[in-house]
């Protein structure tokens, strides 16, 4: 019988299982997890044939090294980087024939902070709450890979894509954030919400899974007291006492107590999880729809 089976050789600094995440469970205090940059991780899915909620790989900088165990095909994306089969160059953002016992090797990141690894069957770690996702928050799902580690994959549904190499989104030059005010904007004094709309923020090199930080003006709030916690969603951007926005992505709290000063349009977070530290970031506010 063929063992279906990754090993990681080499981990990477920061390289996680992820699918579609958890939602549904944010009543229980379970966030809702999954690929920051969901639409990659869809397209590397679907060019090896996977359904979109198969788990793929979400690595963080440095890429990882794997050896699969049986005859896989591979698809690399998101962050560009170089990708080779047992120290031989292959194509990034297409499918890739990768044979049993070879050595696929995804390196550094040119430009961008998150690749996405998807191999035909998908990842098949034993699910939590109906997701394969990697948590960093609560500790649900698998941990985080480590040298050494076999993660088993699932039965192959369909045959990869024959396609060249597909047009990805460069990760940003310059973030800009679509942001709905509120729903705690009057916590904040007028000076602060023109800064908030017409400053040019820097992505910290704090930022995580859990949120994209910020260093810039900081924000004056219009009063001293404290907020009693109240339910977080996704992109929600809460300014803690430092004044400095944090926007939540993935794995953020279900719940907080620092005021939330706008809300980022889904789609823009798309791009939130590939900006490196440095990046210049905008929030621009939109009328609510």
């Amino acid at each position: 019988m063929t063992d279906r089976a990754l090993l990681v050789v080499r981990a990477g600094a920061l390289t996680t299982v992820q699918d579609l995440g958890r939602p549904g469970y944010a009543h229980l205090g379970v966030p809702l997890s999954g690929a920051l940059d969901a639409p990659t991780a869809a397209l590397v899915n679907r060019l090896v044939g996977n359904p979109a909620k198969a788990a793929v790989l979400e690595t963080t900088l440095d890429g990882c090294t794997l050896r699969p165990r049986c005859a896989v095909a591979v698809a690399v994306g998101g962050a560009p980087c170089p990708v080779t089969v047992d120290g031989r160059p292959v194509a990034w953002g297409a499918a890739v024939r990768v044979p049993a016992g070879a050595l696929l090797d995804i390196g550094t990141a040119v430009s961008g902070v998150r690749g996405y690894v998807a191999v035909s069957g998908g990842v098949a770690v034993e699910p939590v709450l109906g997701s394969r996702s990697t948590d960093l928050l609560s500790g649900l799902g698998p941990p985080p890979l480590a040298d050494g580690a076999v993660l088993p994959l699932g039965n192959v549904i369909g045959g990869h894509a024959r396609v060249d190499v597909v047009p990805q989104p460069a990760p940003p030059a310059e973030l800009v954030l679509r942001v709905t005010m509120g729903p705690r904007d009057d916590w904040f004094t007028p000076a602060a919400l023109r800064a908030f709309t017409t400053s040019t923020y820097r992505v910290s090199s704090a930022s995580n899974r859990i949120g994209l930080r910020t260093e810039g003006p900081s924000l004056e709030r219009a009063f001293s007291g404290e907020l009693p916690s109240e339910g977080m969603v996704l992109g929600a951007v809460q300014v803690p006492p430092d004044g400095r926005p944090v926007v939540f992505l993935a794995d953020h709290p279900t719940t907080g107590g620092y005021p939330v000063i706008a809300v980022v349009r889904t789609p823009d977070l798309r791009a939130a999880a590939q900006a490196t530290p440095g990046t210049p970031v905008r929030f621009v506010s939109v009328r609510r729809r």
